[in-house]
């Protein structure tokens, strides 16, 4: 090659260099629509379901955010957090303020599905994502699905029918159930019942309580003369702390009665001690001890948190991690081009393995747990024992069941 042509294959090169360097620098910084990506997080920080979300959703979401590297595409990720009080109305009131003030991004987490519904609707008015963990409404991959939200963690179907079908199977047949009066408590109910009559048993009664209620006995009277074998809880956090503490001081579990914990997690189970809720079975979507990576983790969490993570907290580490992967690999934090990406990539983390489906449902693997009693337990939080794994595609309502206006039928 003479001296010419040596030229022109160097010039070609550097000018290639040139471009790759470019197209790195354009990826690395990318296009911010004001060079901070803003995510939040509306939570219960201070009533019923704060042990369950409150301050555990924040911390897991600022260590997806840590993990990450603290920016994306070269610029910095805030986290904006609020308390709801458990009252729809703030929850909006903060949601509306955040998009419309504050440049936020994208909601990735609201505590209680009555107060989630009510942000899911101002972030479709938005056009912005919003992923939710903590919530267990059917009604949000059903009627009232957008094409920017996502249902992560786990929902009153997955409950009812992993729980559910198994109480059935091993003979308790009959049941009565204890609610509470709102939107995660009547679907909890519903999904549960229909899963317990599909399958030969019989639902023979029901009383809703508000929420935070303090006296669970007339309920639990009723559920005991019902004649039922099982007592279904279809609520959540300190009420269900409660109403099993009441139910052992009436003598329910004694007497041979079932009590069913349709939306049990750990904290649960630490807050009653091993005692009392040896035997309970509890559905989640994730667990600490699951292996060495979780382990890792979730002692990391605990330092800050001072308990070990349930499935919502886990979902919310979860889904903001993968939300920020989605942004890096869209260049931009435009809706449109970020839910494509989310609806593309696999979510893959240490505690979530699993697809977006067209109707919003983040679908992936669940766990049937029985509660150990005190003399299996070998450490502090070392409460649950595996009974059976629920694959992703049997875990959640079949998409051709689905009301979402976005599923193409067959």
């Amino acid at each position: 090659m003479n001296k010419t042509g040596r030229l022109a294959q160097l010039c070609f090169l550097a000018a290639t260099v040139s471009a790759l360097a470019a197209t790195t620098a354009m990826a690395q910084t990318g296009k911010l629509s004001d060079d901070v990506l803003r995510i939040g997080l509306i939570e219960d920080m201070s009533g019923v379901y704060a042990d369950i979300t409150g301050k555990g959703a924040v911390t897991a979401a600022e260590m997806a955010v840590e993990e990450f590297g603290g920016k994306v595409l070269g610029k910095p990720i805030e986290v904006l957090s609020a308390d709801h009080q458990n009252k729809p109305d703030i929850a909006a009131t903060i949601a509306r303020k955040w998009f419309d003030e504050d440049k936020l991004d994208a909601v990735l987490d609201v505590a209680s599905s009555s107060p989630a519904l009510a942000v899911l609707e101002i972030a479709k008015q938005k056009e912005k994502i919003i992923t939710l963990s903590s919530p267990g409404s059917l009604r949000i991959t059903n009627e009232v699905c957008g094409p920017y939200v996502v249902h992560w963690a786990y929902d009153s179907y997955a409950i009812a029918h992993s729980t559910g079908q198994a109480l059935v199977g091993a003979g308790f047949d009959s049941w009565y159930f204890v609610t509470a009066d709102y939107a995660f408590g009547h679907s909890l109910e519903k999904d549960t019942g229909d899963v317990v009559t599909a399958h030969g048993g019989k639902v023979l009664g029901n009383t809703r309580l508000p929420v935070g209620t303090a006296d669970f006995g007339s309920a639990l009277l009723s559920a005991q003369s019902s004649g039922a074998k099982v007592v279904a809880l279809a609520n959540a956090g300190s009420d269900t702390i409660n109403s099993i503490k009441q139910a052992a001081q009436f003598g329910l579990t004694q007497a041979g009665l079932k009590l069913a914990t349709l939306a049990g997690f750990i904290n649960d189970v630490h807050g009653l001690g091993l005692q009392e809720a040896q035997g309970l079975t509890i559905t989640e979507a994730s667990y600490w001890d699951m292996n060495d990576e979780t382990r890792a983790w979730s002692k990391k969490f605990f330092d800050r948190v001072g308990a070990m993570p349930n499935m919502l907290q886990t979902g919310t580490y979860s889904s903001v991690l993968h939300y920020l992967r989605a942004v890096e690999a869209a260049g931009t934090d435009e809706t449109e081009a970020v839910m494509a990406k989310m609806r593309e990539m696999p979510v893959e983390d240490i505690f979530y393995k699993g697809t977006i489906r067209q109707d919003g449902r983040m679908v992936h693997d669940m766990y049937l747990f029985e509660v150990k009693k005190p003399d299996e337990s070998k450490a502090p939080w070392d409460y649950y024992k595996l009974i059976s794994k629920i694959d992703a595609d049997k875990a959640f309502q079949p998409l051709e069941k689905s009301t979402c206006s976005l599923v193409t039928k067959k």
